[in-house]
């Protein structure tokens, strides 16, 4: 289904109690799920839901996405952190650069057609699934939980960072490979860790676009409650979670998110064949991983 409608356009919102604003703030439950259980995800939730369910425009949703998952990130990072699991010299060190990078890139993103960035965003998506899914050799025996070189995340910031601006995602689809995959952390880690560099991140892309959007802030304020209310039960399941599971997992969900809004934005012909494509591919996934011994899909990447 397109967007037909354009309810938080100038401001106006939703009336009070509509289906519509109903289902919003259910829907926002599960973005605050997502960012306390993973560490990401929320704007990957964020971003569709008040596109297509709540009919803001594109740059509108990007916008209020960063506030929400802003909000309920730092929440969520509290609980995490009450349980060791936030290291705050990489978490801190990393928000700051991506600060730079993610206000850089608001202020771009304010400037380029919303079509153009929601087909981006599902790129990027898409691409960050299969890394995440399919993880890499030796990973569970190389992890750890010290801080991680200064430069090193300094310059991962910086690029997430503007990533996280132009697109509008907090960056924890980016932040928590980068900490597993890349820096080496357990994931419950760097689930915790990411939630912080997704808050400083989150603010700072949401000043860029601010300077070119204006938003709803009652809509706005009330899915931010919604979902830091869904963060509080996310935060409880994301130490009891096998590591090996809520990584694919993660991938999994993004993967989807990403195929849907690819759907969504590509024209009629090209948005059919990526679905029916998409849908295909699952498929033999499915079969391979369930009934094949030697599935390629089970073996990690190289490091």
């Amino acid at each position: 289904m397109r967007r037909t409608t354009r309810a938080g356009r100038g401001g106006k919102g939703l009336r009070p109690m509509t289906l519509t604003l109903v289902l919003t703030l259910l829907l926002a439950v599960l973005i605050g799920l997502s960012l306390g259980l993973l560490g990401g995800g929320g704007s990957i939730l964020t971003v569709p839901i008040l596109t297509y369910v709540t009919g803001l425009d594109p740059k509108e949703a990007i916008a209020a996405s960063l506030f929400v998952v802003g909000v309920t990130s730092a929440v969520s990072a509290v609980n995490h952190a009450r349980n060791g699991r936030v290291k705050w010299r990489t978490g801190l060190v990393f928000g700051a650069a991506g600060m730079a990078g993610a206000f850089a890139g608001g202020l771009l993103g304010g400037r380029i057609p919303g079509t153009v960035l929601m087909i981006a965003f599902a790129l990027m998506m898409v691409a960050t699934s299969l890394a995440m899914i399919r993880g890499r050799r030796n990973g569970p025996a190389r992890a750890h939980d010290g801080e991680l070189p200064v430069l090193k995340v300094v310059a991962e910031g910086l690029v997430v960072g503007l990533v996280t601006g132009l697109v509008g995602a907090g960056g924890g689809f980016l932040v928590v490979p980068a900490l597993a995959l890349l820096g080496g952390l357990s994931m419950p880690v760097a689930v915790g860790t990411s939630l912080v560099v997704i808050a400083m991140k989150s603010f700072a892309g949401l000043g860029g676009y601010l300077t070119t959007v204006s938003l709803d802030w009652v809509l706005v304020g009330a899915v931010t409650v919604a979902a830091v209310l869904g963060s509080f039960a996310g935060a409880r399941l994301a130490g009891r979670i096998p590591e090996a599971a809520l990584r694919k997992g993660f991938g999994v969900f993004v993967l989807v998110m990403g195929v849907f809004v690819l759907v969504q934005e590509l024209p009629g012909t090209a948005g059919a064949v990526v679905g029916i494509t998409a849908a295909a591919a699952g498929l033999a996934a499915a079969v391979c991983w369930f009934a094949v011994p030697r599935c390629p899909l089970r073996t990690p990447l190289t490091a």
